[in-house]
């Protein structure tokens, strides 16, 4: 029998990325079913352990922006964390709930310390002034706001909602303006949910916005049906001094670069750079 073959695309597809105005946020709906699994298979829980030893030292609310399936939240939250997630896309953060039913269903008694995810822009936080001694902004979620207009709108959003004197931990990708342009590669194969599924990936670049776009298609194979489904997903990558300077004239103040999970200090080669920032 022959395969059927749709196409579910929240994107006008093509052979390859091509640079276009758009938003960062775009793209991340249709990415959810996949997002877990992908990030399995590279990431991991490798800078969970991280985020949980952060959290542990905040003597109030945490706030996560972009929580999206709760990969991080969720952990937090059973670590004791009294977490609040924001997320633009719904249908991540239904992923978000869905993970958090899994993981206090033998423990009823444990409501109070499930997260809380609000859908919000985290370019306008729909929270009161001073709400939070600390913020997380984990795995390039800042790298996802695309024009310098909307980071320079989230660190302001930031700045009013964290206490005096609060932390807003940053995690950025160093490696996403390094990756090569290609059209079409597989990149990843794997088994999820009864499912085959295959990502094919293209990526350009636009190096004086230092943007990084990937066009993504998941084929997915369930029953002797082919589905496929095409997103595209755009990054902005600030050098670390770029990063610092702007949560400078946000009214922060910059007091560790990290180039580790694990502590170490950071330098232009290391794989993670992360920012420990505190609120004048």
């Amino acid at each position: 029998m022959a395969k059927r073959t749709r196409q579910f695309s929240s994107q006008p597809s093509a052979d390859s990325p091509r640079p276009r105005r758009r938003e960062g946020w775009q793209g991340w709906d249709t990415y959810a079913p996949f997002y877990d699994w992908e990030n399995a298979q590279t990431l991991g829980r490798r800078d969970v352990a991280f985020w949980r030893r952060m959290a542990a030292t905040a003597t109030g609310s945490v706030l996560e922006l972009g929580c999206g399936t709760g990969r991080v939240s969720v952990p937090l939250a059973k670590a004791g964390a009294d977490l609040v997630g924001v997320d633009r896309s719904e249908p991540m953060l239904a992923r978000a709930r869905e993970r958090v039913a899994r993981a206090w269903r033998h423990q009823p008694s444990a409501v109070d310390h499930r997260p809380l995810f609000v859908r919000a822009d985290i370019r306008a936080l729909p929270f009161a002034s001073r709400s939070f001694p600390m913020v997380l902004a984990p795995y390039g979620i800042l790298q996802s706001l695309i024009r310098p207009r909307d980071l320079v709108a989230t660190l302001t959003s930031v700045a009013r909602v964290i206490q005096p004197g609060g932390t807003f931990g940053i995690d950025l990708v160093p490696d996403v303006p390094k990756w090569r342009e290609y059209r079409n590669r597989v990149q990843l194969r794997g088994e999820s949910n009864g499912a085959r599924l295959t990502l094919v990936e293209s990526v350009a670049q636009d190096r004086r916005r230092h943007l990084t776009m990937f066009e993504q298609r998941y084929i997915e194979q369930r029953a002797g049906e082919v589905r496929e489904h095409r997103f595209d997903l755009t990054f902005r990558t600030l050098s670390v001094p770029a990063m610092s300077r702007q949560l400078e004239r946000a009214g922060f103040s910059v007091g560790a670069v990290l180039g580790d999970y694990h502590g170490r200090p950071w330098d232009d080669r290391a794989d993670v750079w992360i920012i420990l920032a505190k609120r004048g």
